[in-house]
């Protein structure tokens, strides 16, 4: 059977390397080497540098990576980087500070591994984070920040063991931070619902769609120019030039084909876990984000994967009911995840660390 890069390239006369998208260099890297690079295992020093990597690994929406790291003495903080705000998806930042949470629960758990405690302040404008001498503490969840991603594929439907639901659910244990974990057919049934009405409003929505665009990467010699957004490889899709995959984007990017995809997916998972803070401000929604990176790091340990279905929570119309649904009353549901056995697909690239550092 033709698949479709090679209908595309039989189409549109193409040979198959300009379909697939020739790796080109960032500072020289293949895009399989800049990964290595940026995923490699923990190391003990450069320290600074080093945590910091690891902090970059962490989970943002749509990979904007919207972060500003400074660091003195022993002192690393965290700072966010309106200038890569997304307003149509995240206009009041909440998924921008989710993300500073997760980056932050990365560089606390590499510090502890290589022994220093850390004790992380939200002082109304940044994460800072105070290290101190320690014993190290070797730990899987540190292990799986080089490993971990999310993963936009189908998995293989299979019900999790009682045992690993218990590890997952612990996982997301925050002050704050309330995780409703949901195995059964009917209520990933009801995410479902909701998850594709969101997905539909989202489609039709103008700004959001030239944001979400915005940010996409076609082939590797884009993604390695900026070393942020979504590549196409890492949801599946072919790497083709831009030239050839923007105008094709209308022809396969659609409404139905998306929900098709959202549906297949969370039928396919093994449950669904929600996160909802105790109040919506910016300190409850880093402790999301350090939740939903621990919640990650977790699955990943045990041999799954996970991915974003944040719909019903970025569509304005749609949270309430979501809420609603989930019996949160006036509480905000805050991240949502479905989890599962699944394929390893390509992961997504990160900026080093010389360009996310303040010196």
């Amino acid at each position: 059977m033709v698949d479709r890069r090679q209908f595309i390239a039989a189409t549109l006369g193409l040979s198959a390397a300009a379909v697939s998208g020739l790796p080109a260099g960032a500072a020289g890297m293949t895009y399989d080497e800049a990964i290595r690079s940026s995923r490699a295992p923990l190391r003990a020093a450069p320290r600074d540098r080093e945590l910091v990597r690891c902090a970059t690994l962490a989970a943002n929406s749509h990979n904007t990576q919207p972060w500003i790291f400074s660091a003195h003495g022993n002192e690393i903080a965290i700072a966010p980087d309106f200038k890569r705000r997304c307003p149509a998806v995240d206009p009041d930042d909440h998924h921008l500070f989710v993300s500073l949470g997760c980056a932050a629960e990365n560089l606390c758990l590499a510090a502890s591994a290589l022994g220093w405690r850390a004790n992380s302040v939200f002082d109304g404008e940044r994460i800072v984070i105070a290290l101190e001498e320690a014993s190290p503490a070797a730990a899987a969840l540190a292990d799986a920040i080089p490993v971990r991603q999310c993963t936009r594929a189908a998995f293989d439907g299979r019900p999790a063991a009682p045992e690993i639901l218990h590890q997952l659910e612990n996982a997301c244990r925050e002050p704050g931070v309330a995780a409703m974990l949901m195995t059964d057919r009917p209520a990933i049934k009801k995410v479902t619902d909701y998850v594709l009405e969101g997905n539909s409003a989202q489609m039709r929505d103008r700004a959001f769609m030239r944001e979400l665009v915005s940010w996409m990467r076609f082939n590797e010699a884009d993604a390695l120019a900026t070393m942020d957004g979504l590549f196409s490889r890492v949801s599946g899709n072919p790497s083709l030039p831009a030239w050839v995959a923007r105008p094709l984007l209308r022809l396969f990017f659609t409404e139905d084909g998306e929900n098709k995809k959202y549906r297949d997916q969370l039928d396919s998972s093994a449950g669904v876990v929600v996160l909802a803070a105790d109040r919506s401000d910016k300190a409850h929604w880093i402790a999301v984000g350090r939740a939903c990176q621990r919640f990650g790091l977790q699955a990943t340990a045990l041999g799954l994967k996970y991915s974003f279905v944040n719909q019903p929570v970025e569509v304005a119309a749609l949270k309430p009911q979501f809420a609603t649904s989930l019996g949160l009353a006036e509480r905000r549901p805050d991240i949502v995840m479905r989890f599962g056995a699944g394929p390893d697909l390509p992961k997504s690239l990160r900026r080093p660390p010389e360009q996310v550092m303040q010196f």
